[in-house]
């Protein structure tokens, strides 16, 4: 850096340097720590540098303040001073004309004493006073963040998990400019990550939505993938089946299990059920032809063949079911029957078949007895009704029922234009119709205009 002008890389701009300290730093500083050791002159060595940091402030010399900063809070935290070096840090940073460039120095090198504390008092002190002077400040942001975090691990770690989580959403990472963006990701992900532990889990969502997932793609940051999406299964797993499925497909595509095939192959299992228990729709479809594609199901027979089920067009009997894959299922967590979440997935495993059940019967039958359908699908007449009404309020059926005569009518639900189409096709059908019609009447028209002559004059005309 030129002694005669300095640069300015927090502003950008160019602030001329009136006096070079450059020497008077090299003569001073040595003798002020030597001086320090001796507890009688601590406060002697102190004025000398505080004086110092005045003329170097002054005199706008950038580099020798920050030295200067630097040493008087070394010399404060090798007396082991704490209280010392709290006051002073406050106190340099609020000074008039104080160099931004000094003060990020200054931060940094106090950055590296949290941890060399004697205890968790004097630490939690520490931090707040660095919190305090670089609130608002964003030449030292990185560092304000790095100190949020080792704080709300130190509350995380005493039980207030709420505490530790409000810390972390103070922190808008994704627009530090100058913090690394790995480090930016590993924050947001901590975020995420108290948000679950509280159960906010509207913020935790919108909280995930500042990561782009492009990010995933590079080989080295395999491990945050796995994070992340160990986070999104706990988001998704008990509102959105569809996404889970996808999470789980996700993990079974990184890099950093390629080689762990027992893991893989459990991530896939997980992939298929949470998408056999996905609610009826063309993204499940989708997603269920996409699974039966790969290649790792090959390794997985039975999931294979239990996919292979629901994709058919057959009826599936849910008491022969469980008795052939009950015993397989039952060995994971998804359908542990002593959680919440176990007995939600097996309620919706059935749920899922009865409706596959009532699809592939609409597709055999335009119309068909209540009784009969209850039979098919091993139901009451009552449930088969609520199932019936829970399908056509999710749009998947479009079904009518005589209730007296007990018949159910099936008709394909048809989108606004294929709707259209029809009409346009049936308007196009009159009008051919028409136009035949006019086209026959105009030809018997024709026909009767040419007079016929008299049987009688014809008669005595051939006989003449």
């Amino acid at each position: 850096m030129d002694q005669a002008m300095d640069i300015n890389a927090f502003e950008g701009r160019i602030v001329k340097m009136e006096v070079d300290y450059t020497a008077t730093c090299d003569e001073k500083i040595p003798l002020s720590k030597e001086m320090a050791k001796d507890e009688n002159k601590f406060n002697e060595a102190l004025e000398i540098l505080l004086q110092l940091e005045k003329q170097t402030r002054i005199g706008a010399d950038m580099v020798s303040s920050a030295r200067v900063l630097i040493a008087i809070v070394q010399i404060c935290y090798e007396a082991r001073n704490w209280n010392y070096l709290n006051e002073y840090v406050t106190i340099l940073v609020k000074r008039r004309s104080q160099s931004k460039q000094a003060v990020a120095k200054m931060i940094q090198e106090c950055c590296t004493y949290v941890d060399k504390t004697p205890d968790k008092e004097t630490k939690l002190k520490l931090i707040d006073t660095l919190r305090t002077v670089t609130e608002g400040k964003i030449y030292v942001e990185v560092e304000r963040a790095r100190l949020s975090k080792m704080l709300a691990d130190i509350r995380e770690a005493d039980g207030d998990v709420t505490g530790a989580a409000t810390i972390m959403e103070e922190l808008q990472v994704e627009t530090y400019g100058t913090m690394d963006k790995r480090e930016k990701v590993e924050l947001i992900l901590e975020q995420m990550r108290l948000c679950l532990a509280k159960q906010d889990f509207v913020r935790t969502q919108i909280i995930a939505k500042k990561i782009n997932i492009k990010f995933f793609n590079d080989a080295e940051q395999q491990d945050l993938k796995l994070k992340y999406y160990d986070l999104m299964i706990r988001l998704d797993k008990d509102s959105s089946f569809i996404k889970t499925s996808r999470h789980y497909l996700a993990v079974v595509d990184s890099d950093m299990i390629a080689q762990e095939t027992e893991r893989r192959q459990k991530m896939m299992i997980y992939a298929v059920l949470y998408c056999i228990l996905s609610p009826y729709d063309n993204e499940q479809v989708d997603m269920m032809h996409n699974l039966s594609k790969n290649k790792l199901l090959e390794e997985l027979p039975v999931y294979k063949e239990l996919l292979r089920l629901f994709m058919c067009k057959e009826l599936i009997n849910f008491d022969a079911l469980c008795t052939v894959y009950g015993a397989e299922l039952n060995t994971f967590d998804i359908f542990n029957q002593e959680t919440s979440h176990g007995k939600k997935c097996w309620a919706e495993l059935k749920n899922r078949l009865i409706e596959h059940n009532v699809r592939i019967i609409s597709n055999y039958y335009t119309r068909i007895n209540l009784k009969r359908m209850a039979e098919l699908l091993d139901l009451s007449e009552g449930e088969c009704e609520e199932y019936l009404s829970r399908m056509v309020n999710a749009g998947t059926l479009k079904v009518k029922t005589d209730r007296p005569a007990g018949i159910i009518h099936f008709s394909q639900k048809k989108s606004a234009s294929e709707v259209l189409n029809d009409w346009a096709f049936g308007l196009n059908e009159l009008m051919n119709l028409v136009n035949k019609t006019c086209h026959l009447i105009n030809k018997e028209e024709c026909i009767n205009n040419v007079m016929p002559m008299p049987v009688a004059a014809a008669a005595a005309s051939s006989s003449s």
